[in-house]
């Protein structure tokens, strides 16, 4: 049993942590309540949206129809619709694909990483128009992409916080947007965060969907992710 916490060294779940009788040793216990601690802020943290169209400074801001988190939190329809004085912010331009950086579940990491991501995005070729959407769920972006008449959208939105991860986003790619889409409709790219995938490896992956996309003109169940493996580094 003495190799056990070698385990540690590669993963940051919760393994090998040892025993204090029939308990976990108090430096655990500390550790775990931090980070239910550090997953429940992030959950009720707010995006700070000045900030945000200063980094992406052509986006638009949106709200859904949940006036404040503590409503958001209780009723996931509301943040599936737009809030009725903010669709005159929306103009139609018909684009090939439109961003949503929505804060969903954990602001503070799209804050930390929704500008990284569009910028990846568009070293790959791709971009469009930015919304930035606050008290959002995942189907707001169905809503928003329908009013740009937008063939594709890609939601960028703050997932749910783990105990080892209170700061991951996920990308969202929906073909042909409109309300009444199903998650069975989408294509999820998930765990972008320090640790997990880097920008530059979700810009890459959404640009291989995004090709994907276009010939067979859907996503979700319809779209394997396949992309081939790059090769391995030659050695020097």
């Amino acid at each position: 049993m003495a190799e056990v916490p070698e385990l540690r060294r590669f993963t940051a779940a919760r393994v090998a942590l040892g025993r204090s009788g029939t308990g976990l040793p108090t430096q655990a216990a500390l550790d775990f309540a931090e980070a239910h601690a550090l997953a429940r802020d992030a959950v009720h943290g707010a995006l700070d949206v000045p900030a945000l169209l200063a980094a992406l400074p052509r986006a638009v801001a949106v709200r859904s129809a949940a006036s404040d988190r503590a409503v958001y939190l209780r009723r996931p329809d509301l943040g599936r619709s737009l809030h009725p004085d903010d669709t005159t912010a929306l103009t139609r331009s018909d684009p090939d694909l439109a961003f949503v950086v929505a804060d969903g579940l954990c602001a503070a990491g799209v804050q930390a990483q929704a500008a990284d991501l569009i910028g990846a995005c568009a070293a790959h070729g791709l971009a469009g128009p930015v919304v930035i959407a606050t008290q959002a769920r995942v189907a707001l972006g169905d809503e928003i992409g329908a009013a740009l008449g937008a063939r594709a959208v890609a939601v960028i939105i703050g997932e749910r916080p783990g105990l080892s991860a209170p700061d991951s986003v996920g990308i969202y790619l929906t073909w042909q947007p409109c309300p009444g889409r199903t998650d069975a409709e989408r294509n999820c790219i998930s765990n972008i965060r320090p640790g997990g995938l880097s920008c530059a490896q979700a810009a890459a992956k959404l640009a291989w969907l995004c090709g994907q996309m276009r010939m067979i003109r859907a996503t979700g169940i319809a779209l394997k992710d396949e992309q081939p493996e790059p090769p391995p580094a030659l050695p020097v």
